[in-house]
């Protein structure tokens, strides 16, 4: 095992309300939801100071039109084929620990802080950054109010995660069209983070993995890494090693695909609640959505963000090497 510098004490997540309903396969059954954005491409539009907090990426679609990277944009690029959308927040090797806002209106992708500073994940020899590229499947919701029958803990109010484990570097705010091969659940301080591992559609080798099993042979050893990188890459920050379901064993394209569908009911059941909840979902294409609102609207909101500027580089003690002694 590793060891351990501090531990931390956690929180209860806030109890939300849920209106009644009936429950079908453990998910709470309230609506049928879905998006009216089909088939388009999608671009990145940043706003603030690259490496402050004002800094965001909103989102357009082809016609030009905002939408909302959690609700707007499908989960599938092409439900026929089973390719799904992944909004990339965080390309490979980068540190800044960028993601889907959940509470700020069309959701933007902003880095996340720490104690008023903005976070950076550590490098942990001999990993740089984030070992693949890094985001998230829109329009699913890992509902923390619901404990995962596969886990045994609850979820973490994150839309689900997705590993990209391509050659190409993405690009921060990219939209790009992926083909599932498996999942790992990670148990992060008490609660259910499924990762979601893919290939990028148009990878050289993307043909010919089809499932997890295939991943060691293109790969080889980045399953391994995966499971090192995700158990350690707290430790710096005085966390304690994170944990695993299944004995960290990574589980099939079938089982990633149900974990997915899974997400998914619980976003549209979400986006359909009555009361208010701690996540914004406003958006511009949601069919029956109560809180969809005008293109003008949405435009505004982009507007009143401070205009794009190129900010200082990272500080260099984002390039520090953390050396992990296992016990």
């Amino acid at each position: 095992m590793l060891k351990l510098i501090h531990v931390i004490s956690l929180l209860p997540l806030r109890p939300v309300v849920v209106r009644s309903c009936g429950v079908v396969n453990n998910l709470i059954q309230t609506c049928s939801i879905q998006s009216n954005v089909r088939k388009m491409s999608f671009k990145a539009v940043e706003r603030g100071t690259t490496n402050t907090q004002a800094y965001r990426i909103f989102f357009k679609n082809s016609e030009g039109n905002v939408v909302s990277p959690f609700h707007d944009i499908p989960m599938y690029s092409d439900e026929s084929s089973q390719y799904l959308n992944m909004v990339v927040e965080i390309p490979r090797w980068t540190n800044a620990k960028m993601e889907i806002s959940r509470t700020e209106p069309l959701n933007p992708i902003k880095q996340d802080t720490k104690k008023g500073k903005l976070r950076y994940v550590a490098n942990c020899f001999p990993h740089h950054g984030y070992i693949w590229n890094y985001g998230a499947i829109p329009q699913t919701w890992e509902n923390p109010e619901v404990k995962d029958e596969h886990t045994g803990f609850n979820g973490d109010n994150d839309p689900i995660d997705v590993l990209e484990i391509g050659s190409r570097i993405a690009k921060r705010g990219e939209v790009l069209q992926v083909k599932v091969l498996g999942v790992i659940a990670l148990i992060d301080e008490g609660e259910t983070d499924w990762k979601i591992v893919t290939i990028n559609k148009n990878d050289p080798v993307a043909d010919s993995l089809n499932d997890i099993g295939d991943v060691d042979k293109y790969f080889p050893g980045l399953l391994k890494a995966t499971v090192e990188w995700l158990r350690i890459y707290k430790i710096p920050d005085g966390k304690p090693e994170n944990q695993f379901a299944f004995n960290a064993e990574f589980k099939d394209k079938a089982f990633a695909n149900q974990i997915i569908l899974e997400t998914h009911q619980h976003w549209k059941n979400m986006m359909c609640r009555d009361e208010e909840i701690d996540i914004s979902r406003v958006n511009t294409g949601v069919s029956d959505s109560k809180n969809k609102i005008s293109l003008k609207e949405a435009e505004e909101i982009v507007n009143k963000s401070p205009p794009f500027a190129q900010g200082a580089p990272d500080d260099d003690s984002v390039g520090k090497w953390h050396f992990l002694h296992l016990m």
